[in-house]
């Protein structure tokens, strides 16, 4: 572990996993990030499709896998990857989950009943890991050295934001945010104080204009309505996240081509778009941020 806050992207795609040769290089795995504390341990966030992932990527050893996961909602897409996550199969590994407790049932009993015959062949707690469920309500709380701040944002069903602070360095997670329809420069104060002044946003940028016109009450929003929401809390860098199944390599290029140019009048440090293994390192102070 170096001096650095980690954060790598193994599933950026909303909906639902979509891998194939038109996107390859951003990726076709479901919502999926993990980031790496100096002195703690890893903290993941949600556990779509690209948590398999993580998971070749930190395989059994001598020393089992310990960490934790802050789940943003309960749609499929952000917990489809749990029993596929191969440190779990290995006994002494523990995964902790926090997240929204839905429609008054447990978050325990939410994955009791999906992950279940007859809709998945064995039991959540059939896997010889461990694995803790924690109803998780808004407010603050420590993961380790690290900080974490939890919001309601609007969507469809309870749904979680996250910031994550450490030394000095922050990253915000908001996957899944509706817009509102009626008026695109108005952000809840919720998602502002998430976003506030940190050096990584990670926030849905699904749709196009055109496309939200045809979706507008599916709980997402424009890509540019994350750039408004980047402007606002005057963000260090804006990576566009949940990219819809529909958008390959060379459309997701275009989207991202035409946001950092419109991001030259906004004040927001930088734009990207997230993309599978691509890891942004956070570093106290002055230090500079890089990627890989």
């Amino acid at each position: 572990m170096g001096d650095s806050l980690d954060v790598t992207f193994y599933g950026v795609r909303g909906s639902t996993p979509c891998p194939c040769e038109d996107n390859r290089r951003y990726g076709g795995n479901t919502s999926c990030v993990v980031v790496d504390v100096p002195g703690g341990e890893p903290i993941l966030l949600d556990l779509g499709t690209g948590l398999r992932f993580y998971g070749v990527a930190e395989p059994c050893t001598e020393v089992p896998f310990r960490g934790t996961a802050l789940l943003s909602h309960l749609h499929w897409d952000h917990v489809q990857g749990l029993p596929f996550f191969s440190p779990l199969h290995c006994r002494g590994s523990r995964l902790d989950v926090r997240g929204p407790v839905e429609a008054g049932r447990s978050l325990q009993d939410s994955f009791d009943t999906f992950m279940n015959p007859p809709f998945f062949p064995i039991c959540i707690h059939d896997l010889p890991g461990e694995i803790t469920f924690q109803d998780t309500s808004t407010g603050s709380f420590d993961v380790g050295p690290a900080r974490v701040t939890v919001r309601e944002v609007p969507h469809v069903g309870t749904t979680f934001g996250y910031r994550i602070d450490w030394g000095g360095v922050s990253v915000a997670y908001i996957s899944d945010h509706q817009q509102p329809v009626d008026d695109p420069k108005r952000v809840v104060e919720a998602v502002l104080e998430l976003a506030d002044g940190v050096d990584l946003l990670i926030h849905d940028a699904q749709f196009t204009l055109e496309e939200f016109v045809e979706r507008p009450n599916w709980g997402h929003c424009t890509v540019e309505y994350a750039l408004e929401v980047a402007h606002q809390a005057a963000v260090r860098e804006l990576v566009l996240f949940h990219h819809d199944p529909g958008h390959c390599d060379g459309t997701i290029d275009g989207i991202l081509a035409d946001a950092v140019e419109r991001a030259t009048d906004l004040d927001i440090g930088s734009v990207t778009a997230a993309m599978e293994g691509r890891t942004v390192q956070l570093r106290p102070a002055t230090a500079p941020v890089t990627s890989s």
